[in-house]
């Protein structure tokens, strides 16, 4: 998704500078968390793989403009399940700022507001799978009705706030408001798709058992918290 240009005009932007600080904050938070809990290397690897990941995501998997954004499949659940949060988070950041300077500088301007609707929605992931996930078990072993929880989750994020940007830049008019239903209805796709990414790539994981501690993916993937 990329909120379109001119959706928030320049007197309005500023909001996105405060956003983007905080989940910012929050993510420095995290990767703390992450070379705690691993190391720095690990972190760096997997940041490296999830930024690569979101690049090709952007660029080659298929997406088109729908109402007031675009339509992405962005996979925010499954690289939370493989990398962890830090690294999703900062590979989603990394990636999108790659994306915008080499291929689409027009999107730069809307930087703060596109990495904020891609991370918020991350972090609720996170916090989602700590409450329904028991800590015995490891994520290869997850079940549908979770990974559906956690995409939703994440997919319903987006659309929420894209729709926050399109009111806050736009008002509550019937254009906007009928731009961002046609957008969400075409989540619906993305919703109905990502969790079976997921449990095919957690089938793989698991059939690579040989991934086990390796630092490339998250601890979690195979052991149980």
């Amino acid at each position: 998704m990329h909120i379109e240009p001119g959706l928030v005009d320049a007197g309005k932007i500023w909001l996105s500078h405060a956003t983007v600080a905080g989940t910012g904050a929050y993510t420095l938070m995290l990767a703390r968390e992450a070379m705690r809990e691993r190391s720095l290397p690990s972190l760096v690897a997997r940041t490296l793989a999830t930024t690569a990941l979101v690049f090709g995501f952007f660029e080659i998997l298929p997406h088109h403009p729908v109402g007031v954004s675009e339509v992405h499949f962005i996979l925010g659940s499954t690289l939370f399940l493989l990398f962890g949060a830090a690294p999703a988070a900062i590979g989603l950041a990394l990636g999108l700022l790659i994306q915008g300077v080499f291929f689409a500088p027009f999107d730069l301007p809307q930087y703060g507001m596109n990495v904020t609707t891609l991370l918020v929605p991350l972090f609720a992931v996170s916090a989602l799978a700590r409450r329904i996930i028991r800590p015995n078990t490891a994520y290869v072993d997850l079940t549908y009705r979770q990974a559906l929880a956690l995409s939703t989750t994440y997919q319903a994020g987006i659309v929420s706030w894209v729709a926050f940007w399109a009111f806050y830049g736009q008002g509550f008019t019937v254009e906007s408001s009928m731009s961002i239903l046609t957008f969400g209805g075409a989540y619906m796709l993305v919703i109905a798709v990502e969790p079976l990414v997921d449990l095919a790539v957690l089938a793989i994981a698991k059939r690579a058992n040989r991934l086990r501690g390796n630092a490339l993916v998250e601890r979690r993937l195979y052991d149980a918290a």
